[in-house]
């Protein structure tokens, strides 16, 4: 299994997908408003939670074709996907029938939607539903993709598929219609072709080298995976309250305007993640596999080199998003108002999203060791503090306040995570992970890209000089966690494809 393939094509699909994002929203925000993105924003969010009845399966056929690279266990695989996928049928069509029936109480009495005809709200949601009904089933299948190594795959499909769910968006704003009832039923459009290529290549990918049986229903397979599936659906149900809550309530208190601020600052939090899921989705297929095998040494190599690695990247260009937003956000939707609006709302959900990115490893950990009630506990946990945290920052404050709580969340996260996770796997190795792997990174982040940034971006220079300069202090913060890092270069071999590599760690 090559690593550093699979992240190559993973890192290309975030970042094209990023790119694509960036490039139209200032578009959609021209021929829709603020009110209307924030009416999308409120979308992603009902996205989310719907993807609860995902019941953690997608995760769970992800290590099941990890786990068994041979022929009679790619059989098994094969009629376990088949029974999957009879189950996320019947969800996806019960999705898009709740959706439909609950859009007239959702325009009407949730969303505060004054500057938007109420009937033009409930239509656009009610298509909502339909969008989120097609793409449900992807997880699926994207995760048997990626359990059978094919990230690349997975990803050149993604690419195809945001690219013209995005720019066939804006191309039907700009010369059909520009309306959101147009930008949702183009979305259905998209989704439903990527739900078809997606399947076929999932299945061509299971059937590579073995007769074609044809798939058949498996009871057994679903009570073989019955409990590992639960705690995952679990852990998914906690985290899309933690991901999407703080939006959930602010649909409620505050304006489409200000939902719609803080969804664009909210992009720009979440660009961290062009790094983070490609990592993770090499990473844990490879740590399943080496737990299969009983490789220990091994683990601890990949878990501590590829923590910090990953750091490396994602700290420095946290502070130079953070002190720079004002600058990126100005040239990239020609606001400055609009930028200096959400300054504060994209340094806290900056600092939050850093803190969960580091947070990978350890629930990538936790999975492939097959204990998906770790990140319930966790999570459980967690859900007491943060609940009444939530509710009263964002009843003050707004869209700070809701930014304020991820921030906190995640930090406590980042502590409680860590030492929960030690006290059962890899003993020992806690304190030094998070000082060595997030600790180290961040001092060089912050020294450099942040503190340095922050004087260069007080000089009287123009916006690209200032830039150039904060681009080039967050390469140098990333070069000095590399220099200063003996087992790097061992790290370097692992991303090229090593599957083993000798270190003092293990």
């Amino acid at each position: 299994m090559k690593i550093g393939w699979n992240i190559a094509a993973g890192l290309a699909n975030s970042v094209w997908s990023a790119i694509i994002i960036l490039a139209t929203v200032p578009f959609f925000l021209r021929y829709l408003g603020v009110p209307a993105y924030g009416l999308i924003g409120f979308f992603t969010s009902l996205q989310a939670l719907f993807s609860l009845l995902d019941a953690g399966l997608g995760p769970t056929i992800n290590r099941e074709v990890a786990r068994g690279p041979s022929a009679a266990d790619r059989a098994k695989t094969r009629d376990l996907l088949h029974s999957l996928a009879m189950i996320y049928g019947v969800g996806a069509v019960l999705i898009a029938g709740l959706v439909a029936a609950i859009a007239p109480w959702i325009g009407r009495h949730w969303l505060n939607a004054s500057s938007i005809a109420v009937g033009d709200v409930i239509q656009a949601v009610g298509l909502m539903g339909l969008v989120i009904a097609l793409r449900f089933p992807l997880s699926l299948y994207l995760g048997a993709l990626m359990g059978a190594g094919r990230m690349a795959t997975a990803s050149g499909i993604e690419i195809v598929m945001v690219t013209a769910a995005n720019l066939g968006a804006v191309a039907v704003l700009a010369w059909v219609s520009p309306t959101l009832q147009a930008f949702f039923l183009w979305q259905a459009l998209i989704g439903g072709i990527n739900l078809a290529i997606v399947r076929i290549a999932a299945w061509r990918a299971l059937y590579a080298g073995d007769p074609a049986r044809r798939p058949r229903f498996d009871l057994s397979g679903l009570q073989r995976i019955w409990r590992f599936s639960a705690g995952m659906g679990v852990t998914a149900v906690l985290g899309a309250i933690f991901l999407q809550s703080d939006k959930i309530i602010l649909s409620r208190m505050v304006s489409l305007e200000a939902l719609g601020r803080y969804t664009l600052a909210g992009i720009v939090a979440r660009s961290l993640y062009v790094f983070v899921v490609p990592v993770f989705g090499a990473i844990y297929p490879r740590l399943t596999a080496l737990h299969a095998a009983g490789d220990e040494a091994a683990i601890k190599q990949l878990y501590t080199l590829g923590a910090r690695g990953l750091m490396a990247v994602i700290f420095p260009v946290s502070c130079f998003l953070g002190v720079f937003s004002t600058d990126l956000i100005t040239i990239w939707t020609g606001s400055a108002p609009l930028a200096r609006s959400v300054y504060a709302v994209v340094v806290l959900l900056l600092i939050g999203t850093s803190a969960n990115a580091a947070m990978h490893f350890p629930y990538a950990l936790q999975l492939a060791y097959g204990k998906s009630n770790m990140p319930v506990l966790i999570n459980a946990v967690l859900l007491l503090a943060f609940a009444p945290l939530l509710v009263v920052l964002a009843g003050r404050y707004g869209i700070v306040g809701g930014a304020a709580s991820w921030a906190v969340l995640n930090l406590l996260y980042l502590g409680f995570g860590t030492w929960f996770t030690h006290r059962k796997l890899l003993p020992g190795l806690g304190l030094r992970w998070i000082v060595g792997g997030v600790g180290a990174p961040l001092v060089a982040a912050a020294a450099i890209a942040g503190w340095g940034g922050w004087e260069a971006n007080r000089l009287d220079l123009p916006i690209l000089a200032r830039l150039v300069i904060g681009g080039v202090l967050a390469c140098a913060a990333m070069l000095a966690v590399v220099v200063s890092s003996p087992d790097m270069v061992r790290a370097l071999r692992v991303l090229r494809g090593d599957d083993r590599v000798t270190s003092n760690h293990g």
